[in-house]
C-alpha cells in the first residue's frame, strides 16, 4: 500500500512541475548548462523533474533537516549528549506479533512501529524526567542497518553542562543476553 501511495505522489510531482514552480530552480539548471567540472552529460540526465522539500527523504527535505538541526547548535552550542539507540529484533512486542514461521526481516512494519514507540519512551523518559539534568532541547534521526532493522542517533543539549567528574555516573554500555 505504502509503495502505492509513495508511487502516486511521485507521479503527481512529476506532472505538475511547472505548478510547483520547478522552471525556477537555477542551480539545476547551471549544472547542465555551465557543466563547470565537464563530466556531466546532459543525454545521461533523462528527464529530471525536481522533488520538492514536502517528499519525505528528498535531498531538499533532507537539507532543511540539516537548516534545522545547525540552528539548535548556532543558539545552543554543541549537543552534550550523543545517543544511539538500536532496534532489538527480539523484544518482545515484535515477537509476539509475528505469525509462526515469521521473523522480522518478512514484517518491516511491525519492526519500525515497535521501534518508533519505544524511542518516542526513550526520549520521553529523557525529557520528563530530567535522567540527564534538565533538556534544553533535542533531536533525532532514524536510519535503517543493512541487517534490516532501525537505530536512531539522539542529540541532547542539557541546561547545565556535564562536568568532567560526571561523565562515569552518565556513560555506559550493554549487551542484550540473546
Amino acid at each position: 500500500m505504502y509503495a502505492k501511495v509513495e508511487s502516486e505522489r511521485l507521479q503527481f510531482i512529476r506532472y505538475n512541475q511547472a505548478k510547483l514552480r520547478s522552471e525556477e530552480y537555477i542551480h539545476l539548471r547551471d549544472a547542465v548548462v555551465g557543466n563547470i567540472d565537464g563530466n556531466l552529460n546532459p543525454n545521461d540526465i533523462g528527464n529530471a523533474f525536481i522533488l520538492p522539500s514536502s517528499y519525505i527523504g528528498s535531498p531538499r527535505n533532507m537539507q532543511e533537516y540539516i537548516q534545522d538541526a545547525m540552528t539548535y547548535v548556532r543558539h545552543y552550542g554543541r549537543p552534550d549528549l550523543f545517543i544511539t539507540f538500536t532496534c532489538n529484533p527480539n523484544w518482545k512486542e515484535i515477537q509476539t506479533l509475528l505469525l509462526p514461521g515469521q521473523q522480522t526481516i518478512h514484517r518491516h512494519d511491525i519492526t519500525a512501529r515497535v521501534f518508533k514507540q519505544k524511542l518516542k519512551s526513550l526520549i520521553d523518559f529523557i525529557v520528563k524526567y530530567s535522567v540527564f539534568g534538565i533538556t534544553r532541547c533535542w533531536l533525532y534521526s532514524i536510519e535503517w542497518q543493512k541487517r534490516g532493522l532501525p537505530h536512531s542517533h539522539i542529540l541532547i543539549w542539557l541546561q547545565d553542562k556535564i562536568r568532567s567528574e560526571e561523565i562515569d555516573r552518565i556513560i555506559s554500555a550493554e549487551i542484550p543476553d540473546n
